[in-house]
């Protein structure tokens, strides 16, 4: 097999789409949090409810079905599975705005989830098959920044369609153009060939069982604690990111309007930076030592632990508001590394079903379990502590990212073992 030449320019150009694809996936996914106060007067909802429509039930089909559609994708044409999802998640999302109770809206909910679950793992492949090792965290880490730029579109405008024109109406005015861009992307973007940036294609035909691409990642040292280690931190930033709306509310008194105009910002370009800022560190220092690429993203977990707890419990609103953006830019460092380094550990045509597996495990834990079980807390606490519940639920995000950065560091050094690097 021979490498084929790519041109930078549209190897620059499928990197924009795909990262479009992914900000068109957190604006439909992230649009019920900032709506969730509205939407839980108007449908008489309970914080656990709430808790299961953004996170556990969404995410346990989104991780369920990530599998299967990944397989598919890795033995056909990944692109056109990126341009079915979106289409179907942004339908399922205008669906969401005609919810009269709290199960239609857990099935427009699924729907979007089932959607999603076809977006990311391709688009990873796709990303790796167009840049080189070298450059592979940077891309996979501006590919990530679509996150935030989805949540600071998805706060601003859901904050803004809320106070004029209502939830329902923002659920529309979002899945809509989402399906006109699938058509867009369809017809704009090309399939690239499996491995064409590798320096070694010999194992890029390998076709292995899914069962048998679960033992090789069992067998590797690192992507177990890996893998764990993202599920907890993805814990943490769901916990804090799928609240922080109704933090503002409830604890300092702010309203839908203002929490959209400076939470989405806040959220979004902290996170865009930090993100950014991950791929372009870990792939300067890692050139040298191979282990920063999860070293560094630790490194930032512990210092968003501090600003988690400043966020929570200062009492003053702009400081809280000023470590909420801090938290959320050192918190975004480590996707583009983490994904980089599982696709290290595995042929091309292993790649979008790895990161499937990763996704799995990250959003299982991280999206299903992160904002259920703090509203489940902050239920059970909300009888003795009212309002305060909410602000005692959150800060179990401190416990929980102190193991995932130790995890992290444990991955770091089984990283070196998998890949014969020198202590």
């Amino acid at each position: 097999m021979h490498k084929i030449d790519i041109s930078i320019r549209y190897r620059n150009f499928v990197l924009f789409m795909l990262t479009l694809v992914y900000v068109f996936n957190f604006v439909d996914r992230q649009l019920i949090v900032i709506l969730q106060e509205s939407i839980k007067k108007d449908l008489h909802l309970s914080d656990t409810q709430l808790g299961l429509l953004s996170g556990f039930t969404f995410a346990i089909f989104y991780v369920t079905l990530g599998i299967p559609i990944a397989r598919f994708a890795d033995k056909t044409n990944r692109k056109n599975t990126v341009a079915v999802s979106l289409g179907i998640w942004s339908v399922m999302t205008a669906f969401s705005g005609l919810a009269r109770n709290f199960i239609q809206l857990l099935l427009a909910r699924i729907g979007v989830g089932v959607g999603e679950a076809g977006g990311s793992p391709p688009a990873h492949a796709m990303i790796s098959d167009y840049f080189p090792p070298e450059k592979r965290s940077t891309a996979l880490s501006v590919y990530s920044t679509g996150i935030y730029f989805g949540i600071l579109i998805g706060f601003l405008m859901g904050g803004y369609l809320n106070q004029h024109l209502g939830w329902r109406t923002a659920f529309f005015a979002v899945g809509i153009p989402g399906t006109i861009f699938s058509f867009l992307f369809y017809r704009l973007v090309k399939e690239p060939q499996r491995g064409a940036t590798d320096n070694n294609l010999t194992s890029t035909t390998e076709n292995l069982s899914l069962g048998e691409v679960l033992n090789k990642l069992y067998d590797t040292n690192t992507f177990v604690y890996l893998a764990i280690a993202t599920g907890l931190h993805v814990f943490c930033i769901y916990g804090l990111l799928n609240w922080a709306p109704s933090f503002l509310s409830r604890i300092h008194g702010m309203k839908n309007s203002e929490i959209g105009s400076l939470v989405g910002p806040i959220f979004g370009l902290g996170g865009a930076i930090g993100s950014f800022g991950g791929g372009i560190l870990t792939d300067h220092f890692g050139k040298k030592d191979f282990r920063l690429y999860l070293k560094l993203p630790a490194y930032a977990i512990i210092l968003s632990i501090l600003f988690a707890a400043g966020a929570l419990f200062i009492s003053n609103t702009i400081l809280s508001l000023v470590c909420f953006g801090c938290c959320a830019s050192l918190q975004s460092m480590y996707l583009g590394p983490s994904i980089a380094v599982a696709h290290s550990l595995v042929p091309a045509s292993m790649r979008s079903i790895t990161s499937a597996i990763l996704f799995f495990v990250l959003n299982l834990i991280g999206l299903g379990l992160g904002p259920l079980v703090v509203g489940m807390i902050s239920d059970l606490l909300a009888p003795s502590l009212g309002n305060e519940s909410l602000r005692w639920a959150m800060s179990i995000i401190i416990i929980v990212g102190s193991i995932s950065t130790i995890l992290f560091f444990i991955s770091s050094k089984k990283l070196a073992m998998d890949l014969n690097l020198k202590h």
